[in-house]
């Protein structure tokens, strides 16, 4: 019996594999936790485990050289994510929105949700210990399954509910701003570093 598989959601890995860039963004996302007073300030009254500058910095790439290059090299994959998702954007190009650090600590969570207002999100991974968080991607038709049974422990990817995505240092992760994310609690000793973004 012919079968097709619909409604595919795209999710793009990749790494970009530059050990110095990799250093100097680490430097300059422990500089910022540590001189970003009015991002502790909301992280604290927000109870954020770590540090996030999203909510006091929105300059970054103008702040600091090496979150140019690194926004340079994200536009590149944002692109490529573009054209494989088949997004017609009447010939305009994607352009960055935001960008912003997390400095997660160990046991650290972000719970699910998605990013209004964009087209294209997603995570950069500077530092990642050993036992760090997934990312726990959602399918968007969770919630209208209502009586559907669980999928049986052999079900290929594409049809589990839940999809776990293992970040490294260097890893980029793109998906559609829609898709409902969060990162889970991990056992490492110490702190994770990931810049997100968005691109509208």
């Amino acid at each position: 019996m012919p079968i097709r598989t619909l409604f595919a959601t795209p999710f793009y890995e990749d790494s970009i594999a530059d050990p110095a860039l990799l250093a100097e963004l680490e430097h300059s996302c422990r500089t910022l936790a540590q001189d970003d007073r009015a991002g502790r300030n909301w992280c604290k009254e927000n109870a954020y485990p770590g540090y996030t500058s999203y909510a006091s910095l929105n300059d970054l790439p103008m702040r600091d050289p090496v979150f140019a290059a690194l926004q340079r090299k994200i536009d590149a994959h944002v692109k490529r994510f573009a054209e494989a998702a088949f997004l017609d954007l009447g010939g305009r190009k994607l352009k960055q929105d935001s960008l912003w650090v997390n400095v997660l600590k160990p046991g650290g969570t972000h719970s699910g949700h998605i990013h209004p207002h964009s087209i294209v999100s997603g995570t950069f991974y500077v530092t990642v210990p050993e036992g760090a968080g997934r990312l726990k991607l959602e399918d968007p038709r969770l919630p209208l399954m209502m009586a559907a049974p669980p999928r049986s422990d052999d079900a290929p990817e594409e049809v589990r509910p839940f999809i776990y995505a293992q970040p490294a240092p260097g890893m980029i992760f793109l998906w559609e701003s829609w898709l409902r994310h969060e990162v889970q609690a991990g056992k490492a000793k110490s702190e994770r570093i990931s810049i997100s973004f968005n691109y509208r």
